[in-house]
Parts: structure tokens; C-alpha cells; sequence
């Protein structure tokens, strides 16, 4: 799901810098001691999760899990998971420093959208089947707008990506089945066995 150093044009990759720096500033006023070991976890977990990926053109198929990051922490994903995708750049290049604001928009943008809205339902649910159905519903859903965002990116740089922009969504249909139920049987988990983490969820959304 990585955009390589590149691919985009001049204007696109500037206006997921300016994007990206909005998220972090919000994500980080959200970020407070309670989350911060979550954000940890679930930045190391979207890290090694997204080592192992195959090469698609411009991009690359591979999990993502951001879709459990906005689920727990909200607006927090977004600093969390650029962290992730930094070192990714960093240490591996996979993506590049040039794309890195466009990738953070395009992986935590989702994270964040989702979470905002399935975080309400989940929280207030004493039901661990619904709360596993919901959270398989938006794991796959965030999968899907961030193919969407990336297909969007590679097609705002030029006619010669549409294809390839086409082609990215289509790959990752079953990376949106994996994710989904991933993202399902961790939050089934999560309500057995530490359903105290869904109470901090709750002050996180009514603040």
C-alpha cells in the first residue's frame, strides 16, 4: 500500500504534507498517557505487519491493521502510524521520505475516519459478537478507503497511473476479508479478556 518516491506529482505529494501535518497536531493533543501504550503496541503491530508485502507497480499489497488503530485510539492513530511509516522509510524504503506525507494520509486518514465512527458503537456495547462484527466491518472498511485514497493520489498525478490505480483496489480485496476478520477477533479478544480498555475508549469519544 506503499507509494514509492516518484510516483507522485509535485502538488499531490505537498498537499499530503500540509494534510499530514494537520493529522499530527490533532492526533497528538488526543494522544495522552492513557493511550500511549496502545499506540505503541499498535504502531509496532501496523510496522511489522506491513514488513512482509508484495510488489504491485507503484504501490505494494500487504496488511495494514489500521482500521484496529482508529477503532482504540481515535485521532492518536494518526501520529502512531506515521511513526510506523517512517521507520518503514527509514530503515527499509519501503515508500520514500518524498511520498511519506501522501502514505501517513492515505493509512491513518482511513484509521481515523473509521475509528471516529465505529469507536461509538463499539464502546457502548456489552455484546462481544456485536462488537467483533462491527470491528470486522470497519477493518475492512478502512482497507478499502486506503486503496481508495491511494487509487485517488495516483490518479491526481497523472492518466498514466489510472490503471494502475484500478489495479490496486482490486488486489487488495482479500487483504479487505484478512483485515476484517483480523481486526474482528482482536476486538473479540479485547472484550473477554480486557474490557477496561473500551472504558478508556469511552472517555476518549466524550471528550
Amino acid at each position: 500500500m506503499h507509494i514509492i518516491d516518484g510516483a507522485l506529482s509535485n502538488e499531490v505529494a505537498i498537499a499530503g504534507v500540509v494534510m499530514t501535518v494537520g493529522g499530527l497536531a490533532i492526533g497528538l493533543r488526543k494522544l495522552d498517557m492513557e493511550l500511549i501504550p496502545a499506540a505503541g503496541v499498535l504502531s509496532a503491530t501496523f510496522f511489522v505487519a506491513s514488513l512482509i508485502h508484495v510488489p504491485l507497480g507503484v504501490s505494494s499489497v500487504h496488511l495494514i491493521m489500521n482500521g484496529l488503530a482508529g477503532i482504540i485510539l481515535g485521532w492518536a492513530a494518526f501520529p502512531a502510524l506515521f511513526v510506523g511509516l517512517l521507520l518503514q522509510a527509514i530503515f527499509f524504503a519501503f515508500g520514500g521520505i518524498s511520498v511519506l506525507g501522501v502514505n501517513a494520509v492515505n493509512i491513518a486518514g482511513p484509521a481515523v475516519i473509521v475509528g471516529l465512527i465505529a469507536r461509538p458503537f463499539i464502546v457502548n456495547s456489552t455484546s462481544t459478537r456485536k462488537v467483533a462484527i462491527i470491528g470486522g466491518i470497519a477493518g475492512g472498511l478502512a482497507v478499502s478507503m486506503t486503496t481508495l485514497f491511494v487509487a485517488i493520489a495516483l490518479a491526481l498525478s497523472g492518466e498514466n497511473f489510472v490503471a494502475a490505480a484500478k489495479l490496486v483496489f482490486i488486489a487488495h480485496i482479500p487483504v479487505m476479508v484478512i483485515e476484517g476478520l483480523l481486526t474482528a477477533a482482536a476486538l473479540y479478544l479485547i472484550h473477554r479478556v480486557k474490557p477496561e480498555l473500551f472504558h478508556v475508549m469511552s472517555r476518549k469519544v466524550s471528550q
